[in-house]
């Protein structure tokens, strides 16, 4: 049983009741919770954990900012599920045309993480209220609160761009007149710098270590600050394209990023496959910081991941629904190798996929790709006695045989809950060392100083081919060719700042394959169109008809609308997201 302190259980103060001499005026409403009763250091925790409970389940999926819907809106993966008519919304989000404000499961989003707020700013306020003698923790768990109130509107400006920012400050009666786009706005960088200024509080006051596991620590803010100047610098126009690359704020990243590193607290994992483990929840050397998820914790069915029930392949008995989240080919053949044994930049996503055998074995293959993708006839998750099947897909003549992994656990883990839905409690580690190596290296890149960035992407792809020890079938073969080499400037390459920073790019989209980030990647860098239409122009004469709807929109299409029902909500006080 996963033993966690922080858990998703929604905490309920209850009043205590007190009879008194009270004019029948002044009695006190019977079975409530007022401000008084939880503004002690009594009863403040309550609203702690509620926060943290909202950042862990975050309610069902439709209101949970899950990275794998980020996923169908790159070239990473399709939607999948049962046809197009399964979660229609979803397929309309990944060919882009079809989105209109009304679109479905996107107002979820907004709501969703907008009640996190309110939970981070209920307790807020009620830790402002306390002293300091009487609550010792009150500094660190204000800090605590504005992490997480900082994640939470970080997820909402990657997907929306344009939203109105609170804290606790604002009376409730005074949050519908904020404007999510005000007219004298002259860039979207004051909400950015909001939000970077709740991350840089967090990070001035959290300690290096925490004793209980899921509560931020300095280091996670300072990456989170990192994160947020990663996107200022790049500096969009009205029209959401990049106009300027900002080298101060890359500085001040790399500072961070650099800072972060050098507390010799974290380091790669040996095995690029303990990243995705239930038994490394905790554990693991290259986690920053996790969502906590847990099972068989006294609970019904424990506090478990909200964001990925869907994603297991259609597989019974060892998994009786979804199979959502499908890796596109184009993604599996990113993770070709050319006889070097480096990435076939130009021309990796020639090959079509049409017996599988002959394609997996006439090419070489990163082995990042074996603990992202299942494959039938390879083990499901590093179980060599349960070979991956063709059968367990859903519907193949849309979405292909492959399946996601990273998300998923192994069959019959202890950390599965079968609801029909596939519910896990497998922690989700939302900030990883890899990513601090990385940003550093794309900062270094952008400010001209690529030759250092050299030895930090050598270090993500040496991890890379020491991970092969999990990729073997029962006889101890190798489940793929695999063939992975280090950069070697002027024997494998030219590392020039351009070849740098293709290697960045590619570098990036492997190491964080089905995981959310290759689609906020490539609108940060501004090549989100180039991208997309590439893709759907290859796609479709792959018998992916279905994609002829696949058109992205330059100035449109790199954020979301504001949800209608928001527009409505706000009586003409906020504007649409440009081109909808």
């Amino acid at each position: 049983m996963k033993k966690i302190l922080i858990y998703g259980c929604f905490v309920l103060l209850m009043a205590v009741l007190t009879t008194s001499c009270h004019k029948f005026l002044d009695v006190k409403q019977q079975g409530a919770v007022t401000p008084e009763d939880v503004e002690t250091p009594e009863n403040v925790d309550g609203l702690v954990i509620a926060a943290y409970a909202w950042v862990a389940h975050e309610g069902i999926i439709n209101q949970k900012m899950s990275p794998w819907l980020a996923d169908i809106k790159s070239d990473d993966a399709y939607k999948g599920g049962g046809g197009l008519s399964d979660q229609t919304p979803w397929y309309q989000m990944e060919v882009f045309s079809l989105v209109t404000p009304s679109v479905g499961n996107n107002d979820g989003i907004w709501f969703g993480q907008y009640e996190g707020v309110s939970r981070c700013n209920a307790a807020l306020t009620a830790l402002n209220k306390l002293d300091a003698g009487s609550y010792p923790q009150k500094d660190t768990r204000i800090a605590e609160m504005r992490f997480l109130r900082g994640m939470m509107f970080l997820q909402l400006k990657k997907w929306f761009r344009w939203i109105p920012y609170y804290d606790e400050t604002v009376p409730v009666d005074s949050i519908p007149k904020i404007p999510n786009h005000p007219d004298t706005a002259q860039s979207d960088l004051y909400i950015w710098n909001d939000i970077y200024n709740d991350f840089s509080s967090a990070a001035a006051n959290l300690p290096e270590t925490q004793e209980e596991p899921g509560r931020p620590t300095k280091y996670a803010a300072q990456a989170e600050m990192a994160n947020v100047l990663m996107w200022m610098a790049y500096e969009e126009d009205e029209n959401n394209q990049v106009k300027t690359i900002n080298k101060q704020r890359l500085q001040q990243a790399l500072d961070l990023l650099d800072n972060i590193i050098n507390s010799g607290k974290y380091h790669l994992n040996a095995d690029f496959a303990d990243n995705f483990e239930y038994t490394m929840d905790n554990k693991s050397p290259e986690s920053i910081w996790e969502w906590q998820y847990t099972h068989d914790d006294g609970t019904p069915n424990g506090n478990l991941n909200g964001g990925t029930p869907l994603n297991a392949p259609w597989w019974p008995p060892y998994f009786s629904c979804c199979d959502f989240h499908k890796p596109s080919y184009a993604m599996v053949n990113a993770f070709r190798v050319d006889k070097d044994g480096i990435p076939l930049f130009d021309n990796y996503n020639n090959a079509d996929i049409k017996n599988k055998d002959t394609y997996f074995q006439s090419n070489e293959w990163d082995p990042r790709i074996g603990h992202t993708v299942a494959i039938p006839g390879i083990p499901w998750k590093y179980q060599q006695d349960l070979l991956f099947d063709s059968s367990a897909s859903r519907d193949p003549i849309i979405y292909g045989y492959f399946s996601s992994l990273k998300e998923n656990v192994e069959a019959g883990s202890p950390v599965l809950v079968n609801l029909f839905w596939m519910w896990n409690s497998k922690n989700e580690t939302a900030i990883r060392y890899d990513r601090v190596l990385l940003l550093k290296a794309e900062a270094l890149i952008q400010l001209d100083r690529y030759k250092e960035a050299l030895p930090i992407i050598n270090e993500i792809r040496t991890r890379a081919a020491n991970s092969t020890g999990r990729l073997k079938f029962i006889n101890g073969k190798p489940t793929l060719p695999y063939d992975i080499a280090t950069y070697q400037d002027g024997v494998n390459c030219n590392w020039t700042k351009a070849f740098a920073w293709k290697a960045l790019m590619w570098e990036d989209r492997l190491e964080f394959a089905m995981e959310g980030e290759r689609w906020y990647d490539i609108v940060r860098w501004g090549i989100a169109d180039s991208v997309m239409n590439d893709y759907f122009a290859k796609e479709v004469p792959r018998a992916r008809s279905w994609m002829k709807d696949g058109k992205f929109t330059k100035g449109r299409d790199e954020y979301m609308p504001i949800p209608q029902p928001q527009m409505n909500y706000s009586y003409g006080l906020y504007k649409q997201n440009v081109g909808y």
